[in-house]
This record gives structure tokens, sequence and C-alpha cells, in this order.
């Protein structure tokens, strides 16, 4: 088969690659990520990029007749049939996500609430470190190697189950002779056995790590931990790169009917994972070697595609999953460039569409713990929601689309450089200022700018509570050839060449992803007939929410108009309950026990939800009374 060279623009790197291979293909042999929410089909249009010469077949797809006039295709439907040269723009691409740490002081926005991770838990981490000084064998002390070794050893350990893994016994003699019998033997200690990880020369307590993972749809965060303290040593965040599949857990539950797609979506976030590692271990200068452990949290067709098996079931009516408590496993099953003999635990899944992510957030939160009646929300591509207390705890999840994360928004796009996270509009003048992500040119607008923007147009009076745009006498009003927009930023102040607007569909889009959550809270409450009064707590977690304006999102009717003070923002309590899971035996198996004590309600069933899913689709309600803080 005939290879072509394809050149990409800026960066001017080239790749060969086959007939008839797609240019977001070769863009990612190029180390080059675009976007793609829609699984390669064509029907997102986010990936166009400009063929400024070459040979090529379009394959057509949607994009607008602007774009294709100005030779623009789509990456994932135009296929290479001789050398190309492309420019990639930069609203087309993927960037490195900021990792939300630290807390916002400003004004109107939820400050995150410290955790004490530890408070009620022995530190006693599910990974450990003893060091020994054996005695040498002599003529009449005889005994073998291992039999010395589990002697010493069983001094220290209250397991009396230990295992060793045949790559580490092989190199145990040469190992304990060239250490003089002074070694360090680090294990996983879990369901009663005490796993042998790793045998080394000299006293290494203080250089043993493990990584605690939150595995989300659109972001995957790492901390690196270490073992000896239970500091935090450093923390990095992306990218899911199965983002190149599909934005959300239904398009990539259907990816997996493609051919080798359980195994291409697999191999996207065990690369994901290993990226942040490498970074991590690069910065703090550590072997990989020395990770003898990974606490993994997401939900269930996340943890199902991180160990390779297939979710599509779960989308398949009784939605089933092919587990729900999911068995530890070593690195090396799965090709995580850690310590091969680490062992790798993930939280167990509740449901179909409530996963690990949640119970470890109702872990570190202590929220089953507690005597107060608390709402934990984790607003995302997928909606997560508990109600309750020590008493009891019930859960339901809701389909909130890509819209908080950008998808389907004209210009919308995740928390990276450049994103709009902050707007104010001017009620007289309709002039805009924008705050971005890391304070450089505007590229486009995220979720958290996403809920200003409505609730800043709706106060402007621009917008009716139906989301449909009113006629104002101002240049940054228009209509396109598909409806109405206004103009965020003008194309000399962006950093696209282009204007940045929001549409009347985007808004509507928005709109249909805040009544899905709303509608999720109200139905729950229904369903375990409690008022929204009874509330004592409201719990907001994940990323989103960080940027979070509170009284914005109030305002919309994303979230329940009850007294600010209820709320508190508790951050990435996915990563932190893995974290916490890492430095206590107990609390990870109190995880288990949370999983199994949560009762989860099917939101399909009956009409409860879709009622007041239509009900929600207004601003900030169909029923006023229920947001008695907001103007009309």
């Amino acid at each position: 088969m005939s290879k072509f060279s394809v050149t990409f623009f800026p960066e001017n790197i080239s790749v060969e690659v086959e007939e008839g291979v797609s240019i977001k293909q070769a863009a990612a042999l190029a180390g080059i990520e675009i976007k793609s929410t829609c699984g390669e089909v064509g029907t997102c249009g986010r990936c166009a990029v400009k063929v400024q010469g070459g040979k090529y077949k379009d394959l057509g797809g949607n994009i607008s007749s602007r774009l294709r006039n100005s030779g623009h295709v789509l990456a994932c439907r135009t296929v290479v049939e001789g050398d190309l040269t492309v420019e990639i723009p930069a609203e087309s691409r993927l960037d490195e996500h900021q990792v939300l740490v630290g807390h916002s002081q400003e004004k109107g926005i939820l400050v995150e609430k410290e955790l004490d991770l530890l408070e009620g838990y022995q530190f006693n981490p599910i990974c450990r470190t003893v060091y020994l000084e054996l005695p040498p064998p002599t003529i009449t002390e005889n005994a073998s190697d291992l039999t010395r070794l589990y002697a010493e050893l069983r001094k220290h350990v209250d397991y009396p189950d230990i295992r060793i893994p045949l790559a580490v016994l092989q190199n145990l003699a040469v190992t304990l002779r060239e250490a003089d019998w002074k070694v360090s033997v680090t294990m996983a200690c879990f369901n009663g056995s005490a796993q042998i990880v790793s045998i080394e020369a000299g006293d290494t307590r203080e250089s043993q790590y493990a990584v605690a993972v939150d595995i989300g749809t659109t972001t995957v965060v790492a901390y690196l931990v270490k073992l000896s303290t239970g500091e935090i040593m450093g923390s990095a965040g992306t990218y899911n790169k199965q983002a190149r599949f599909g934005d959300d857990v239904i398009s990539r539950i259907i990816y997996v009917n493609e051919p080798n797609g359980l195994e291409q979506l697999h191999k996207a976030v065990i690369g994901t994972v290993n990226e942040l590692i490498d970074k991590l271990t690069k910065e703090h200068g550590i072997s990989p070697s020395s990770i003898h452990a990974v606490m993994s949290a997401g939900n269930s067709i996340m943890a199902h595609l991180f160990l390779g098996l297939t979710p599509k079931y779960i989308r398949l009516d009784p939605y089933i999953p092919t587990a729900a408590d999911l068995p530890p496993v070593t690195a090396k099953e799965l090709g995580l460039m850690i310590n091969p003999e680490g062992w790798v635990f993930s939280f167990s899944a509740l449901a179909s569409y409530v996963g690990g992510d949640i119970v470890s957030g109702v872990l570190c939160t202590r929220m089953s713990e507690s005597d107060e009646m608390v709402l934990f929300i984790d607003i995302g591509t997928n909606g997560e929601i508990v109600l309750g207390n020590r008493d009891f705890l019930v859960t339901c999840a809701c389909s909130a689309g890509p819209a908080f994360e950008g998808g389907g928004i004209t210009h919308g796009m995740r928390a990276m450089k450049g994103a709009i996270e902050r707007l104010v509009i001017d009620p007289e003048t309709y002039e805009v200022s924008v705050q971005t992500v890391g304070n450089g040119k505007p590229v486009g607008i995220c979720g958290s700018g996403l809920i200003d923007c409505i609730a800043k147009l709706r106060d402007a009076g621009l917008i009716d509570r139906t989301g449909q745009f009113q006629q104002v006498s101002t240049p940054r009003y228009r209509m396109n050839e598909e409806g109405p927009e206004f103009v965020l930023v003008w194309e000399k102040d962006s950093g696209i060449d282009k204007d940045i607007v929001i549409t009347e569909a985007d808004i509507k889009n928005l709109i249909r992803s805040k009544g899905a959550v709303y509608a999720g809270i109200r139905s729950l409450l229904q369903m375990v007939s409690m008022d929204l009064e009874v509330i004592d707590k409201i719990l907001i977690a994940g990323g989103f929410g960080n940027y979070l304006n509170l009284s914005d999102a109030i305002k919309i009717g994303l979230l329940p108009d009850v007294p600010e003070e209820k709320y508190e923002f508790v951050g990435n309590t996915s990563v932190k309950g893995a974290q916490l899971a890492l430095l206590s035996r107990e609390a990870y198996k109190d995880a288990i026990e949370i999983g199994r004590k949560m009762t989860y309600i099917e939101l399909s069933v009956g009409n409860t939800f879709m009622d007041e899913f239509v009900s929600a689709l207004f601003l900030p309600h169909t029923d006023l009374t229920l947001f008695p803080s907001v103007p009309v």
C-alpha cells in the first residue's frame, strides 16, 4: 500500500501514513490531539482543519458552508490520498487541562472545603514497606531463603498469608546476598493476605510511592502519594484520551462495537494514566518502579474500560455491568508503567451509571457517618446525586450531556488555557468583558463561563425564560445561517482569528443540561418523599464546581434555591477518596461497604424524571415558587 507524508502546521511536524488513513489518525501519530465529540462519525463538526495543499478524499460530514468554502474539512472524515499539508486551528485542538488546586477567594464563588482525610481512620497504608535484617544461613541454620524471609516478615505484618510473585522469587537469592541480608520488602495488604511487590537492597522505606487516580469521562487526575507519610508529592491532570472516540459515555459504549473498539478505548485510558505517571515521576526524580500501588476511581463505564471489560450491556435493558466489585489486578496485566508487580485497585461500582467515583466521594466526605441530611451532587457529563446520612443512602444518575464540558456548544471547550470562565455583560451597552483560564487570549468558553454567560444574558434582557434571544440594538446581536447569535469576543480580541459567539442553539443545549441535573435532584427527593427543606447540607463535587458561580447556578435553575450557607464545595472527591483508600486499609474496606449500602434508583423507570425534566426547561424553572430569590 502506498505511503504518503502529512505535515501539520504550525508545529511543522511530518508523519508518514498509509493511503486511506484519516487526517485525525495521522495527527494522533504526530502527537497532536484534535477535538471530537461524536466518535469520529462526522456529526459534531469539532475537528475542522484547513488543508493547505495535497491530495485527499473528503467523505463529508457536518461542517458549515463558511468553513468548507475556506478550505476546511473534517479531520475524522478526510482520508489521505497523497502528500498533504494541514493547518490545525487552535479551536480544533485538545490542550492540557488545568488541574484545579488551591482555593478561589472571589466573591460569590464556593471556596473548597479542606477535608481531613484521615479523620477517624488510622494511618495504615494498603501498601507498606518493611526493613529487615535477616540472619544469614549457616551449615546448621539452613532454612531456605524464602522461609527465612517469611519468618522475619511475620514479625511485622498481621497477615498470616504472605505471597510472592515468581518474578520477585526468581531474584530473591541474588538480592539477599548482594544486600548482605539487609533488605526492604514492599507489600500490598488486602483480602487477608500480604502480596509482596518488591524486595530491594538496603532501607528504602522513604522512597516508596503510590498513585491515586480519578478517571473521569472528560479528564483524568493523578496524585503521587508518599507511602511512608501519606504526603501528596505532586498532582497532574489531562484530558481523557478516549475523547477522540466520543465525548460522553454513551458514544464510547457505542464505539466498543467497532472493530477493535474496546481495545482502542482501553489503550487510550491506560495511555492517559501512563502519561500522568510519567510526568509525575520525571518532575520528582523518582523511578516508576518505586510506585507500588494505584487506586483508581471512576464511573462504571470508565472503570470497565480501564480494566478492559466490555460496558456495552450497561446501555441495554436491564442495564447490567460486567462487574460491580472490581478485583485488584497487577500493573503488568494492565500495562501501567509502575512496578510491574504493583497492584491496581478500582473502587467498586454501585450500578450501571453510578460508579466508584461517587462511592469515593461519599467515603471521603464522611457523608455515610453524618447525622445531618446531606445532598451530594457531582456535576459533569454524567450528573450523579446521592441523598442521605448514616441511616440511609439513595443515589441516581442523570445524563447532563457534554455541554458543561463545552461539548455541543459552538465555541465550547474544556477548562484549558484561553477558555472563558467568567464574563460580565453591561445591561445598557451590552458590552462584554471576559476572564480566561491562564489569562490568555480567548479561544472558547468552558462550563463555568457558560453558566455565567446564560445568567448574564438573562440579567441583561437579551434572552427570555426559554432561552430565546430578544431583538436588541447592538452589533453583537446578529443572525447567522442557523439562527440568532451573540458575539462574546470580537475577532480582533480573540485567539482564534474569528468572533467567539454564543448561539440560541447553544443556550437551549445548556438549558437541557441544567434541566437534567435539577430534574435528577427533584426526582430523587420525590422518590423518597422528602422536601428540599429537610436537607441540611449540599455538597458540590468535581473539578467543574471549582469556579462555579453559585448565585448564577441558582439563577439559571441548575442548583436548588436554598440559603448559600448550606452549600459546600468539596473539590475532586473522587481522587481524594482514592488517596484515602491508599492511606488506610480500613477506609478501603469501608468503601466496599458503602457501595453495598447505597440504594440505586433508576430514573428511566416511570414518568417522574421526564415530567421534572420538562418543567426544568425554563430559566430558572416553570414553577417559579421553587426559586423565590430569583427575580423574574
